[in-house]
């Protein structure tokens, strides 16, 4: 049976961390999240968002729009907020409606405080190895793996997906830690027969319980980026499962992150992080 890799816990260091640094060293950090619509995930996320910060002494500054905002005022309020001296971060929740193009709101922001880590700027220094903010999901990933104690430097890693918000930037992090990375995704060839090479497979491909013993071989580390609701009845029980089948997975791999309390917490407490960062960035 694997060893479960705790994010509820290794989340809850990060945050003290990030807490005692904010309180010790009188650092006045502020967030600005931005929310268009009524989606109710992006919401549970905003809330959640929003928890963080109180808990870690961060300001934080709500700005919930209506559905129908036009692109031209979520803009006009991000330059504001860029030269607003006192904001160190801002976050605009995806998805946006339809009406609103994703690339120009996320390039509109400073990339100085674009504490999401997906402007071109961000993903760009990720990418040649500079300083820069670091996708938050992929950047919790190397966090719990390190401090779960699982050597990188040297593994053969299977990224699944090729996302710009996970796969990509998490397959760049990866060999920045000196890991041998393979990315498949929908149009790659006998996935399976990869996969089973992995030391470390971490998955990102958004299809419930899709992967089962036969893409893991035994005393593989597996990372499950994904999250889906689904009918209890059918998931023994579970109202929450993510893309790998936990059950079946868990008796042959060596170390799991289970759906919730795995990945999930871990981007928010990056986001704070980085929210951290840019303000320490600041006053240097």
């Amino acid at each position: 049976m694997a060893v479960l890799i705790d994010g509820k816990k290794i989340s809850q260091e990060i945050k003290d961390e990030v807490r005692d640094e904010i309180s010790k060293k009188g650092i006045q950090a502020s967030l600005a999240v931005i929310i268009v619509g009524d989606d109710p995930a992006s919401r549970v996320y905003v809330r959640n968002k929003k928890e963080a910060c109180e808990y870690c002494g961060i300001r934080s500054l709500s700005y919930e729009l209506p559905e129908e905002t036009a692109e031209e005022e979520l803009l006009a309020l991000i330059n504001k907020l860029n030269a607003d001296d006192s904001v160190d971060g801002i976050l605009v929740q995806l998805p946006l409606p339809d009406h609103i193009n994703e690339d120009s709101i996320i390039e509109a922001i400073d990339p100085m405080k674009d504490v999401d880590g997906f402007s071109r700027r961000s993903v760009g220094a990720l990418s040649i190895g500079t300083k820069g903010f670091v996708s938050c999901t992929p950047a919790g990933i190397i966090e719990l793996l390190k401090r779960s104690g699982i050597e990188i430097a040297g593994k053969e890693c299977v990224v699944m997906g090729r996302s710009n918000i996970v796969g990509k930037p998490m397959a760049m992090l990866m060999l920045r830690e000196n890991a041998t990375v393979t990315v498949v995704h929908s149009r790659t060839r006998h996935i399976e027969d990869i996969c089973r090479r992995a030391d470390i497979l971490i998955v990102a491909i958004g299809k419930p319980r899709l992967i089962t013993h036969d893409y893991v071989k035994d005393g593989a580390v597996v990372i499950d980026v994904g999250i889906h609701r689904v009918d209890p009845d059918t998931n023994n029980g579970r109202k929450l499962c993510g893309d790998v089948d936990f059950d079946e997975v868990s008796q042959i791999a060596s170390a799991i992150t289970p759906v919730p309390g795995g990945v999930g917490p871990m981007t928010i407490a990056m986001l704070m992080k980085n929210v951290l960062l840019s303000a320490g960035n600041k006053i240097k």
